[in-house]
């Protein structure tokens, strides 16, 4: 059977390069997936903001943004270049939307638009759903996330994110801290992390990134910044971590802490520490018991007292199970297979298909 390259254009959110580096989980995910269908033989491309990385080719549709409370103004000309790019070159079988807006151009594209939906269904403003367009598919990333999305039309269902379980390294032997790895806002619990540790009495590394919106830097500096550098239990912060350093964090902490306050519809950070072989304790948000096997990858708890109480526990868990439900269950070759059957499904359902191929 002969095999017909598709041609994907990825969309990224329009403030944050992509690379291999981003912090953000949906730009992870696109440059995972990406590189993921390059290697397949397909042709991909990125339409970003300048500074990003792709296997395929980069269509950069701005600066990256330095004053992100402009944000509208910012996505209204990535989303216009986008549109442009489709219409003049005429390059494309499809789009694939992550960058959590686009999509509410599809019917401008003129060509089948698969939109992953990353955010939680009350992040979205009200009415974002209706009136969707027959050529756009939105998938969730989690069976609890779709599970929100049940009433909205064109929903196609959940794929759950994977990562490139290889790039992870596995030690089987820890040290003594605890690790908070993420963006530093107050949604992804830092500030909880903290006084995990301060009960616990282990060390602390914060690792991530303060993003450029003006809520998250005031976040950082009142509830964050102040407790860097104390003493009994030490809090310490590594900003914006390279991929090595990353690694080298997650494969030898004795436990990562992921205190969500809002429903996750997944969990990246917790899937790269399992592949590392490192215990993860995380509340009961969203998809998180979708992503952690209580008692054997890690613990899901409810509240802080849990997770101190869990943090004696961390010795049950064995690395290798850790490891190998990462294998089975979040790898990206995985993710990339079920995109690969959306896509045909949205292209066989598409009209112009056809047109395009005999032309």
């Amino acid at each position: 059977m002969s095999f017909t390259p598709l041609r994907i254009l990825y969309v990224a959110y329009p403030l944050l390069p992509v690379s291999r580096e981003s912090c953000g989980g949906a730009e992870q995910m696109l440059s995972v997936l990406e590189a993921e269908m390059a290697e397949r033989g397909h042709i991909t491309a990125v339409a970003a903001c300048a500074g990003s990385h792709a296997r395929g080719t980069i269509f950069a549709t701005g600066q990256e943004s330095a004053a992100p409370d402009r944000f509208e103004e910012r996505n209204t000309e990535h989303q216009s270049r986008v549109v442009e790019l489709i219409r003049r070159t005429h390059a494309f079988d499809l789009v694939h939307d992550k960058s959590g807006s686009f999509w509410q151009r599809a019917r401008d594209a003129e060509i089948p638009v698969v939109a992953t939906l990353h955010l939680p269904r009350s992040f979205y403003p009200e009415g974002s759903f209706q009136n969707v367009p027959s050529n756009l598919y939105l998938n969730c990333v989690s069976h609890s996330q779709a599970r929100a999305f049940a009433n909205v039309e064109r929903v196609v269902g959940a794929i759950p994110n994977g990562i490139r379980v290889n790039d992870f390294p596995f030690q089987p032997k820890k040290d003594s801290y605890l690790l908070w790895l993420g963006r530093i806002c107050e949604e992804k619990g830092p500030h909880v992390a903290m006084e995990v540790a301060r009960r616990s009495g282990l060390p602390l590394i914060l690792a991530g990134q303060v993003y450029p919106f003006r809520y998250h830097q005031e976040y950082y500096n009142e509830r964050v910044r102040p407790y860097l550098g104390k003493e009994s239990p030490r809090v310490s912060f590594c900003e914006t971590p390279t991929l090595q350093a990353k690694m080298s964090l997650l494969a030898n902490a004795c436990a990562l802490l992921v205190p969500s306050l809002v429903e996750e519809t997944s969990s990246l950070v917790a899937m790269e520490a399992m592949a590392c072989g490192t215990p993860v304790i995380a509340f009961r948000r969203g998809a998180i018991p979708e992503v952690v096997v209580e008692g054997e990858t890690g613990f899901v708890v409810d509240t802080v007292d849990e997770m101190v109480d869990a943090l004696r526990c961390t010795g049950e868990i064995d690395p290798r199970r850790c490891r190998l439900h990462v294998e089975r269950n979040h790898s990206a070759n995985r993710m990339a297979e079920e995109y690969a059957h959306l896509y045909e499904k949205a292209l066989r359902e598409g009209t112009g298909r056809c047109e395009r191929r005999a032309a």
